[in-house]
C-alpha cells in the first residue's frame, strides 16, 4: 500500500479564527486534514463563504479534493443573561426559569429563557441541565411563563448557557428559522454535507433534505444523534440519511455518561450496517486547544472510536480556536494510523447472511469476500455516485479502494468515506473495454499500483449512478 494510503480513517476539522489565515489553513490541509466543517452557530455568512473561497483554492493549490461540511445551528435551548455577570447557583437553593424575564436582567434567583415554550415541555420532577450538564436543578412547579427549580448541583452560570431535559422530551423543532435560512446559503456555497442538529425523527431530515433541494443543491445529509428521542428513532432515522454523527455533548447531557458509550457503539453500527457514513465527534482532544500533545484518555477515545468502525473523527474547538491546529491534526492522525495498525482481521464475513436486492450491493460484497480470500493489492472501483465504493468500505478491508470518477462532487464527498481513495478519471469510451486499462494505466502511472499487483475492479456495462453490475480480477502487468 502507498505510505500516503496508510490511513484509512477521516479527520474533520472546524475551521474558524484559527485557521483564518492561508497558511494556518494550508498548514491544516498539509497536516492530513479530509474534510472540514464551517460552524453556522458562530460567524457571519460573510465568514462561511470566505471560508469556503479559502479552502477550494487550498484544495486546488495542494491538488486534493477536500470535502467540506455545513453544520446547522439548530434549536439550542439557552438561558438569556445576567444583569452583573456570572452566578454562583448552591444546592438547595430556590432557582427559577422564566420566559417572560427581561432578556438582559438576571440574577441567581431567576434567569430568562430564550424558548418559550420550554414551560408546557416539563412538569414536576423533571431535571434540567444548565451549561452542559456542569449544573443540574429540579422542576418543583409550573406556573405560567415561570418554571420553579431547586438547584441539586450547583455551580457558576453565566450567560447564554444552553439548557437540556434529561431523557429528552424537549419539542423544539429540528430547523428554526435561523436555521433555514443558513441552509440556503449553505446549498449557494455547494458545499458537499450539510448536518443537521438535533433531529428527533426521520421527518425532520426528510424536510431539510427537500429544503436543500429546492434549493438545487445535492449535498449529502448528515444527522447528529444528539437528543435522546432520536436513540429510539435511529434505525429510520439513518435510512432518511447519508450519514450519521454522534454528537456527543448534548447526547451525554440528555442520557448519561454511562449510557454514552454503549450508545456510540450502537449508533456506529446501525451507520454501518445501512451503508451510511459515520462521524465521532466531541471533546476528542481539547485538552489540544492549549496543549501541543494529547491526553493518553484522548489517544484511547480516538482509538477506540476507529477500532469500532467510525469513517470519521471530528475535532472542533481544537482547530477552530486552538493554539496548534495542525498539530492536532498531525496527532489526531497518527492515533488514527496506530489504531488501524492494531485491529484484528477484517470482518469479511460481516453481512455474508444478507438478503441483497440491490446488484450494486451484492458485487460490492462478492468484491470485498473475493478481495479478501485471494490476498488482492487492491480494489479499483469505476464509480458515479461514489455508492459502490461507500458499500464495499463498510467491511472496513485493509485493502485500498480507488474510487475513479470523473465527477468532483463525488470525489469530495468519497473524502468522508474510511478506506476509499477517489482519484479523478475521465475515460474515453464507456462502451468498450477500455476504461478498466485505463483506470489501470492511471493508478499505475502514479504509483498507486505496481507491476506484478493484482487487482479486482468494479464497474457497470452503462453511465450512470447505481449501474456497478460488473467485477473483473485483473493482474497488472504492464
Amino acid at each position: 500500500m502507498p505510505q500516503h494510503h496508510r490511513r484509512r480513517t477521516r479527520i474533520l476539522a472546524t475551521l474558524g479564527p484559527a485557521t483564518d489565515s492561508d497558511e494556518a489553513l494550508m498548514a491544516l490541509l498539509r497536516a492530513g486534514t479530509d474534510a472540514v466543517r464551517i460552524n453556522y452557530s458562530h460567524g457571519s455568512h460573510a465568514d462561511q463563504e470566505r471560508r469556503v473561497r479559502q479552502v477550494r483554492a487550498a484544495a486546488a493549490e495542494i491538488d486534493r479534493d477536500i470535502a467540506i461540511l455545513a453544520d446547522l445551528q439548530g434549536p439550542k435551548i439557552r438561558i438569556e443573561r445576567f444583569a452583573e455577570g456570572p452566578v454562583t447557583l448552591h444546592a438547595g437553593a430556590a432557582f427559577c426559569l422564566d420566559t417572560a424575564h427581561p432578556a438582559d436582567a438576571g440574577n441567581d434567583t431567576v434567569v430568562g429563557c430564550a424558548y418559550r415554550d420550554l414551560p408546557r415541555d416539563v412538569a414536576p420532577g423533571d431535571a434540567l441541565l444548565l451549561n452542559d450538564g456542569a449544573i443540574r436543578v429540579e422542576v418543583k412547579a409550573v406556573e405560567g411563563s415561570r418554571i420553579e427549580t431547586e438547584v441539586v448541583i450547583g455551580g457558576v452560570l453565566s450567560d447564554r448557557k444552553g439548557i437540556n431535559k434529561a431523557g429528552g422530551g424537549l419539542s423544539a423543532a429540528a430547523l428554526t428559522d435561523k436555521d433555514l435560512e443558513d441552509l440556503r446559503h449553505a446549498a449557494s456555497l455547494d458545499v458537499d454535507f450539510v448536518a443537521v442538529s438535533f433531529p428527533r425523527n426521520a421527518d425532520d431530515m426528510k424536510h431539510a433534505r427537500n429544503l436543500l433541494r429546492a434549493h438545487n443543491s445535492h449535498a449529502a445529509l448528515i444527522a447528529k444523534i444528539e437528543r435522546a428521542e432520536a436513540l429510539h428513532a435511529l434505525e429510520e432515522i439513518a435510512e432518511a440519511s447519508d450519514g450519521l454523527m454522534i454528537a456527543r455533548g448534548d447526547l451525554g447531557v440528555e442520557i448519561g455518561d454511562a449510557e454514552l458509550p454503549a450508545w456510540q457503539k450502537r449508533i456506529t453500527h446501525v451507520a454501518r450496517e445501512g451503508n451510511r457514513l459515520v462521524i465521532t465527534a466531541t471533546q476528542m482532544m481539547e485538552s489540544m486547544i492549549s496543549s501541543p500533545i494529547p491526553t493518553r484518555a484522548e489517544v484511547l477515545d480516538v482509538a477506540n472510536a476507529v477500532m469500532d468502525g467510525t469513517d470519521a473523527v471530528m475535532l472542533s474547538a481544537e482547530t477552530a480556536a486552538g493554539q496548534h491546529p495542525s498539530l492536532v491534526v498531525e496527532a489526531m492522525a497518527r492515533v488514527c494510523a496506530g489504531a488501524e495498525a492494531a485491529m484484528p482481521e477484517p470482518r469479511t464475513r460481516d453481512r455474508m447472511d444478507s438478503h441483497f436486492v440491490r446488484t450494486d450491493e451484492a458485487v460490492a460484497m462478492a468484491t470485498i469476500w473475493t478481495a479478501q480470500h485471494m490476498h488482492a493489492n487492491a480494489i479499483v472501483a469505476l464509480t458515479e455516485s461514489g455508492a459502490t465504493a461507500l458499500m464495499m468500505s463498510r467491511s472496513d478491508t485493509q485493502i485500498p479502494i480507488y474510487a475513479l470518477t470523473q465527477h468532483e462532487r463525488t470525489r469530495r464527498r468519497m473524502r468522508l468515506c474510511r478506506g476509499v481513495f477517489p482519484c479523478a478519471f475521465t475515460p474515453t469510451d464507456l462502451d468498450s473495454g477500455r476504461p478498466a486499462q485505463e483506470a489501470i494505466a492511471l493508478l499505475l502511472s502514479m504509483g498507486w499500483l505496481e507491476n506484478g499487483d493484482r487487482v479486482l475492479l468494479t464497474k457497470g456495462d452503462y453511465n450512470g449512478p447505481g449501474g456497478t453490475n460488473t467485477m473483473k480480477i485483473i493482474p497488472v502487468d504492464e
